[in-house]
């Protein structure tokens, strides 16, 4: 049976790497499969799903615009699909999460999101709080903060490596610009008082 996965995390805990090994699965045994990442990230390269390790494969892009579904339907239209993949679902509108879920639901097809939970704020990505809503199956993908804990929130850092309250929600960067730490090292370097 077809379903919609989400598999969230903060920043730096490979899901770039489980998405591209997955697909390699599929791959080796011979099924074919439909990788796609959002356009404004083209840190690996212009339609490249890249990880930190040196893993990356060649991905179709979509931008806030793309019809999902018939993108999808017309790549079934020239052969079989086992499943989709998607990275930098964070990215992703609350209609292309219910396009995803069409093609699960109509087409019957699997469909494989990887992306942010929330973003430096501590604030969900539309894309991200609509696959909580809808997605069949949910997975953390886990990673840990300086003090060994589990980080649940990344820090956005400024020039001078202090993190940073305010700006856009979406600023591509990697190690350079930001952090995952826990929720507690999180409330300290985002200034609360508290913690």
């Amino acid at each position: 049976m077809a379903k919609l996965h989400f598999h969230y995390s903060t920043m730096n805990a490979g899901k770039s790497t489980l998405l591209l090994q997955a697909a390699h699965n599929y791959n080796e045994r011979g099924m074919q499969t439909l990788l796609l990442t959002a356009a404004l990230d083209s840190r690996a390269g212009p339609g490249m799903i890249g990880s930190r390790i040196g893993l990356s494969q060649p991905a179709r892009t979509f931008d806030a615009e793309t019809d999902l579904q018939a993108l999808i339907a017309a790549r079934l239209a020239e052969g079989p699909v086992a499943c989709v993949f998607i990275d930098e679902a964070q990215f992703l509108t609350r209609e292309q999460v219910w396009q995803l879920a069409r093609v699960v639901d109509d087409l019957k097809l699997p469909v494989m999101a990887y992306g942010l939970r929330v973003d430096f704020r501590g604030a969900l990505f539309p894309g991200s709080a609509a696959l909580l809503a809808l997605a069949d199956v949910m997975r953390e993908v886990r990673t840990i903060c300086h003090c060994g804990r589990k980080a649940t929130m990344v820090v956005r850092q400024g020039p001078d490596g202090q993190a940073l309250r305010d700006g856009a929600q979406v600023q591509i960067g990697g190690n350079e610009t930001y952090v995952s730490l826990c929720r507690r090292h999180w409330r300290q370097a985002m200034g609360d008082p508290a913690a």
